[in-house]
């Protein structure tokens, strides 16, 4: 009997992407502790490393050197990635609650959330400004604003040392464009605190040097569309208002019953909340009680390995270590251009040489969770039988979702030696799903299941049940019942009744919302996570199937296509994480409203292993027609075609392509090649009458669907020419 893995038992929830818990992420995926299950929260799919965004405001860097990439660091430390908010903690039930998701249990948790620098009291500064902290909107209302034309009024609210360098990368942004720019900061109380005597003095002639008026000793009353009001009743005329105003810690942390200080987390030597042992705390949003420390990100790199060991001797019963923050540390500050300000020991320098030593230790720790070490799959055995290589894919490993198909060609012939029999059963194999008379009802029935395509299985278990409804509604049908087929990994009991209860309630809200429930089904224990549904579905009219596509017909594809590249390159550690939280988003909306929409088509089917070149195909057989596709017209997801470009493939393309090319003409090309590329949550295929499809992809396009014409239905015989 072959041994499955190790039983996981014990779960660890990181709160937040931040600097420490990046860190820790590589540091698990180096040496994962065998039976732990790691689990992150962020909002999203990227973090920034917050060293670099002066530098990026100023221009040095683009948006993506500065982000760290939390799917690709959570699939190098096997983790799971929950792209959500938590907003609450069950500290009695050992849970916490993901906005608009539920709860996660946990027996350690880990937070590393941050700061803000939003000023919610202040009167118009929701509506009118924007904070420097978190980076997303940020960076996105700077790249408006600097794009723009004519005189740029800046005002800064908030002038610390990270307002003031705020402040002159964006002068020396909008110079370097030749954009006249007014720059102003205002602080309530004296400008760059913390700084030693002579520091401030190089730092305010740096200021003054890119023209920046600093208006101190006033705060600043409220913010208007075009100007903030100060205390005693001055306007400061401003178009992009920014605050900057100290770290602020978030607000949901007040009602978790934590001890807090000044809000911040209050943290014990080893990092543990003082008040709770079981949660944790690093970075910006914790407070280090035994030796408190300014918010700097030079405290948060160090505390990483210190953090790692604790949180896994709280999971294996081992020996905690203390974390001893030095005294001073080497501050580095932008100066706008290509120069920085030094100081340490009461030491200071400035120069471009400064600028060059920040730029590398910035690049530096980036490197650390950019150039991860790559985790080949171990080779076959020296003595094996003949051709196991050649099965392996040339040792890639194999592919989740529908690239985990068997190949077109031999499941075909398998099928054909199949017929219905039984005089209820109307279709035989080869549509979509078969149809079946019950009574006098007609039903579709249908079954799917995928292996894993990700480590989160409220998210597989939407994937898989958005999946197993596309034959239903390709056939027209209305979802009724659905039966549930499991297969988890070895798991403790309490942590398989977590895992059953997070894949129910994903699925069960996905079926309930297209009017299907799930009646029962069967579970049991292997390897990995395997997801699966039997579904019926109820016919009102006639079934829509592959035959009846018409010459004049019009192809409209509801999603994109290159879902399996980006699934491939995602398990190679090689997609972009905003590409991949894009894609899961795709696969997880239903397609129930644009089966409805297309429910007059001649013919239809939904995308899915054998590709869009593969179902295209099986729909002109079934019709005895040719199409004509238009390769640019296809929508793509991104990142898919350059993934492609570089010769990303999923394990199934090659069999994909040969089942289909010699009645296929296209050109030579990575979006080409995406038609033979297997798609888990596919689009559906539907060939429409010529007179509809305008008004047909503009009901989709309006309902949200991301509908594309792609090509036509011709008389020729049974193959695709793509132009």
């Amino acid at each position: 009997m072959d041994a499955l893995p190790l039983p996981l038992t014990r779960e660890l929830v990181l709160i937040g992407g931040g600097h420490t818990h990046a860190l820790v992420l590589r540091r698990w995926g180096m040496t994962p502790l065998p039976g732990g299950r790691l689990t992150v929260i962020n909002p999203d799919p990227t973090a920034p490393y917050t060293g670099m965004l002066p530098g990026h405001v100023a221009g040095h860097y683009p948006r993506e050197a500065l982000e760290i990439d939390l799917v690709r660091l959570t699939r190098f430390a096997g983790a799971r990635l929950i792209l959500g908010r938590v907003d609450a903690i069950d500290r009695e039930a050992r849970r916490v609650h993901v906005t608009g998701r539920g709860w996660i249990g946990y027996d350690i948790a880990s937070l590393d959330i941050g700061i803000t620098s939003d000023l919610p009291d202040l009167p118009g500064f929701a509506a009118h400004a924007i904070a420097a902290k978190p980076l997303g909107p940020f960076a996105d209302a700077w790249a408006v604003f600097r794009e723009g034309d004519g005189p740029a009024e800046i005002a800064v609210i908030g002038g610390g040392v990270g307002g003031l360098e705020l402040a002159m990368a964006m002068a020396h942004a909008l110079g370097a464009r030749g954009r006249p720019a007014r720059v102003r900061v205002i602080e309530a109380e004296t400008p760059a605190q913390g700084l030693g005597p002579a520091a401030k003095a190089k730092l305010m002639a740096a200021v003054q040097g890119h023209g920046i008026e600093v208006l101190a000793g006033t705060p600043a009353a409220r913010v208007t569309e075009d100007a903030v009001i100060l205390a005693d009743g001055r306007a400061v005329p401003s178009r992009f208002t920014v605050g900057v105003a100290g770290a602020r810690p978030q607000d949901w942390l007040r009602d978790t019953g934590l001890d807090l200080t000044r809000g911040f987390v209050t943290v014990d030597p080893f990092l543990r909340s003082v008040s709770d042992p079981a949660i944790y705390a690093a970075g910006d949003c914790a407070h280090l009680a035994h030796a408190p420390r300014p918010k700097a990100g030079v405290f948060a790199v160090r505390a990483a390995p210190i953090l790692a060991h604790n949180l896994r001797a709280d999971l294996s019963r081992g020996v905690r270590r203390r974390f001893a923050p030095q005294r001073d540390y080497l501050k580095l500050i932008s100066l706008g251009g290509r120069r920085a300000l030094g100081e340490k020991w009461g030491l200071v320098t400035t120069g471009d040489w400064i600028w060059r030593q920040k730029d590398r230790i910035d690049r530096r720790f980036m490197d650390r969770l950019n150039a991860l070490p790559r985790m080949a799959p171990p080779p076959p055995p020296r003595e094996a039988a003949r051709d196991v290589a050649e099965a392996l894919h040339g040792g890639q490993a194999l592919c989740g979702g529908c690239g985990a198909k068997v190949a077109p060609a031999p499941l075909a012939r398998v099928l054909a030696a199949q017929a219905a029999t039984h005089p209820d059963v109307l279709t035989g194999p080869g549509d979509d799903a078969a149809i079946v008379r019950v009574g006098g009802v007609r039903q579709v029935l249908t079954t799917d299941h995928l292996r894993a395509v990700t480590s989160d299985p409220h998210l597989m278990a939407r994937i898989a049940a958005v999946h197993a409804l596309g034959d239903v509604w390709a056939m027209g049908a209305q979802p009724q019942a659905v039966l549930a087929s499991l297969i988890l990994p070895p798991l403790s009991e309490r942590l398989s009744e977590g895992w059953l209860t997070e894949i129910m309630e994903a699925a069960g809200g996905v079926f309930a919302a297209e009017g299907a429930a799930i009646v029962g089904g069967h579970t049991t224990q292997g390897a990995e996570l395997t997801i699966g549904f039997a579904i019926t579905g109820l016919l009102d009219g006639p079934a829509i199937t592959l035959a009846g596509a018409r010459p004049g017909d019009v192809l409209i594809l509801t999603k994109p296509v290159g879902a399996g590249v980006l699934l491939a390159a995602e398990m190679q550690g090689k997609a972009r994480g905003d590409d991949i939280a894009a894609l899961w988003a795709a696969m997880v909306r239903p397609q129930g409203d644009a089966a409805a929409l297309l429910s007059g088509a001649h013919a239809m089917t939904d995308v899915t292993g054998f590709g869009l070149a593969g179902h295209l195909m099986a729909m002109l057989d079934a019709s005895g027609v040719g199409a004509e596709v238009d390769l640019a017209a296809v929508p793509v997801h991104p990142g898919a075609e350059a993934l492609a470009a570089r010769g990303i493939r999923s394990t199934l393309f090659d069999q994909n392509r040969a089942a289909v090319e010699d009645r296929v003409r296209a050109p030579e090309g990575p979006r080409a090649d995406l038609l033979f590329d297997p798609q888990t949550c596919g689009g559906l295929l539907a060939a429409v009458p010529g007179d509809q499809a305008a008004r047909l992809v503009a009901d989709l396009r309006t309902a949200g669907v991301p509908a594309a014409r792609i090509g036509r239905i011709t008389d020729d015989p049974p193959r695709i020419t793509v132009r």
